[in-house]
Parts: structure tokens; C-alpha cells; sequence
């Protein structure tokens, strides 16, 4: 099939080159438009759009989906289908009905469970123990469409969202293209989503990534690996924010109120409601990341501390 891919963020990588690597024409990229980046607020090329530029392939870069110039464009591309991973943006009735397959979408998510622009984090963020991807047909509600395909994913122990979208992002691509391929064979057939089980994963913010030491250690294990890479946990301590990697709850410990701070020779724990957690990365303002115990002894730490 002749083929227009949507999609912006690095996640999209995989399923860029499982469709360059088929028997599909890529007509086009469609993406985000150039954004500041980096330290010089540079403008720069979403991934996707970096990855079409490389491989000689037309980039479309509307401010919305909307735009007159767009529509016109894509018209004179008459792509059959249109794959999308991650785009970014809502897609108007006008943009949906031009391809003759329509717009589908792979979603990190076991549908009807997590729909919106955060399921990974969600997932992990809620504790589930398992989750998927699936690819289905973009319609005009918020991840509402018929199904075509659904893949599932354990949730491991110590799993960042960032670990478990990029095995998702891998393995969906398999399935974004088996579900293009039964397109074109004329074998794929949708179904819609179930009316139970439905959830919603709004993007989180930076007050969501706030770690609440007042929380058990199981859930402040979770904020933190939920919130890695993006937006990043975070705490403060003597008014200064501290970024945090993952941390280690541990069975026993000593007896420290909530983010009461115990520093050892080899770990730096930190209080919760039940027991502490292992501080694994530290980065305060301005500075690299390093080992909690390279921090604490840099930066003398008092006894009795408390991150808030």
C-alpha cells in the first residue's frame, strides 16, 4: 500500500523502519513542527521528522492538521492508509476521511485501558502488571476506535516507563505491520472496544512527578519509575529541587519518618509510610547526575533531613 506516517518522538523509530523494511510504499512523514531544543533553544527536527530527512523521504510538518496546505497535500499524496505512532496532535474529520483505509494508530495500551498521551506511565504508575500495545482505527473520539491487533507485555519488577515503551515501541512495530499487510490482503477486521475497563491517561505534570514520601514505599517506587525518563521524579531538600532515578524499597531498615533521610556507607535510605526505599540517582539544580552516596557526602547531610 502507499503509505503517509504520522508520528513525532523517538518512540517512533521502530515502527519506521519495520515499514521501510516492508513491502509498503512510504510516500511521506508527517510530524510535529521544528521545536527549541537544547541549551541555545536551537530549533531542531522531531525524531521522526530527522529519520524521513535521512532516509530521502518528504517531510510534513502543518501546525495543525487542519491547515488548508496540509489537506491539499496529503490529498495529492492519495495514501492508501496512514500509519500512526505518537503524533502529537488531534486529527480532524477532514485529515481522517482521505486515505481510503483511514488513520491507524499504534497505542501503548491494552485498549480499552489507558487511552490518552501517558498509558505507559499510567501502567506503571497504577501498579499493573501486565499491559500491550494495539493498533487501531483513529476516529474522532480520544482512542476510541475499533481494534485490529493487540500484543501483551509483562511489567517487570523495577521497569521505568521509559524500559517498557521502548520493548512496546519494538514489538508494535510487528504488529503495526501485520495489521497494514491484513489491510492490504483484504483479511484485517476491527472491533470495538468494549464498554468496560475503560481508563484514561492524561500526560503527567510536573506536580505529578512531586514523590510523596507520605505515600507507602510500593507507591513512591512506582511515581519515581513512571515519571523516568519523563517528567522526571523530583523532591526538595533545603529548598532546592533534586531530580531522582528509580529507587530500591527494602524490607527492613531503620525506623524513619517520611522522607527522613539515613545515610550509610554504602546506601542512602529514605523514609516512607512503611518501610524506606534505597535512593539510587541524585542530580540537584545545575549539576550531573551521581550515586546518592556520592551526593550525600558531598553534601554533608545532618542528621534527621527530611526531602519534602
Amino acid at each position: 500500500m502507499r503509505l503517509v506516517f504520522a508520528g513525532t518522538p523517538e518512540v517512533t523509530l521502530p515502527a519506521l523502519d519495520a515499514i521501510a523494511a516492508s513491502s509498503h510504499e512510504l510516500l511521506a512523514v508527517v510530524t510535529r513542527p521544528d521545536a527549541p531544543s537544547g541549551r541555545g533553544r536551537r530549533l531542531t527536527r522531531s525524531p521522526a521528522g530527522a529519520w524521513a530527512d535521512a532516509h530521502g523521504v518528504e517531510v510534513l510538518t502543518p501546525q495543525r492538521p487542519r491547515d488548508p496546505d496540509f489537506l491539499t497535500r496529503l490529498r495529492d499524496l492519495a495514501p492508501d492508509c496512514v500509519p500512526v505512532v505518537a503524533y502529537g496532535a488531534l486529527v480532524p474529520p477532514d485529515a481522517l476521511k482521505i486515505p481510503v483505509h483511514g488513520w491507524v494508530n499504534l497505542h501503548f495500551s491494552l485498549l480499552p485501558a489507558w487511552r490518552g498521551a501517558a498509558p505507559v506511565q499510567h501502567a506503571v504508575l497504577h501498579g499493573d502488571e501486565v499491559t500491550g500495545a494495539s493498533v487501531f482505527e483513529l476516529e474522532a473520539g480520544l482512542d476510541t476506535g475499533p481494534v485490529y491487533g493487540t500484543l501483551t507485555e509483562d511489567i517487570r519488577a523495577g521497569d521505568t516507563s521509559g524500559d517498557l515503551l521502548a520493548r512496546l515501541a519494538s514489538e508494535g512495530a510487528g504488529l503495526l505491520v501485520a495489521v497494514l499487510d491484513a489491510i492490504e490482503a483484504g483479511s484485517a477486521r476491527a472491533h470495538p472496544q468494549p464498554p468496560d475497563g475503560v481508563s484514561l491517561a492524561p500526560k503527567l505534570t510536573p506536580d505529578d512527578a512531586r514523590v510523596r514520601w507520605a505515600d507507602p514505599a510500593f507507591a513512591v517506587d512506582r511515581r519515581i519509575r513512571a515519571c523516568t525518563p519523563a517528567p522526571g521524579a523530583w523532591t526538595t531538600l533545603r529548598e532546592e529541587r533534586l531530580k531522582l532515578g528509580p529507587v530500591r524499597p527494602v524490607a527492613n531498615g531503620p525506623d524513619l519518618a517520611p522522607g527522613e533521610l539515613h545515610v550509610e556507607r554504602a546506601q542512602v535510605l529514605a523514609g516512607t509510610a512503611t518501610t524506606p526505599v534505597v535512593l539510587g540517582e541524585v542530580r540537584a539544580a545545575g549539576k550531573k547526575p551521581m550515586a546518592a552516596t556520592d551526593w550525600a557526602r558531598g553534601l554533608r547531610l545532618a542528621a534527621g533531613e527530611v526531602l519534602q
